[in-house]
């Protein structure tokens, strides 16, 4: 199976986060885990697993997981099989009530993420997922290297014929 994880990192939380689950899905030959800024255009052809994962930003991902998602052409992922991952405060930790209530009505970046792979006909396998750092900058909560392992165990078992 030809498996990229793509993400974008800032203080190197979902860079952390993109490792672990390509760790755990390298059992297998042909798993990339590739900075969004690093990715050569090749490295797409052939792709059957399409992980994406960014920080959220001001309710979405950064601008260069958002270029690269707008730039795949349409449809150009049929066939594929994909997920979506982000970065993020847990609503817990945000002191704030407005901007609690902001989270909830703008969300997080992994839900963008998701619909504009669907948008360009991947074949979302598994629910988005976000994981949790400490305050903006992190470091990731304990536990959540972890949690991104279990969860890439989850789309490698989505991703065998049933």
């Amino acid at each position: 199976m030809k498996a990229l994880v793509i993400f974008d990192s800032i203080f190197g939380n979902t860079e952390q986060i993109a490792q672990a689950i390509g760790s755990s899905l390298g059992a297998q030959e042909g798993v990339g885990v590739v900075r969004v800024s690093d990715l050569l255009p090749e490295q797409l052809a052939g792709v059957e697993l399409l992980i994406v994962g960014s920080p959220t930003r001001g309710f979405k991902p950064t601008p260069a997981i958002s270029d690269f998602l707008k730039n795949i052409s349409n449809n150009s992922l049929q066939g594929v099989k994909a997920a979506a991952f982000d970065t993020r405060l847990a609503p817990d930790d945000i002191d704030s009530p407005v901007i609690r209530v902001l989270v909830k009505t703008g969300g997080y970046a992994a839900r963008l993420i998701a619909n504009r792979l669907k948008k360009k006909g991947a074949d979302l396998i598994i629910d988005s997922e976000g994981f949790f750092v400490k305050g903006s900058g992190g470091p990731l909560k304990e536990g959540e290297l972890e949690r991104a392992a279990e969860w890439a165990k989850q789309i490698d078992e989505a991703m065998k014929p049933h």
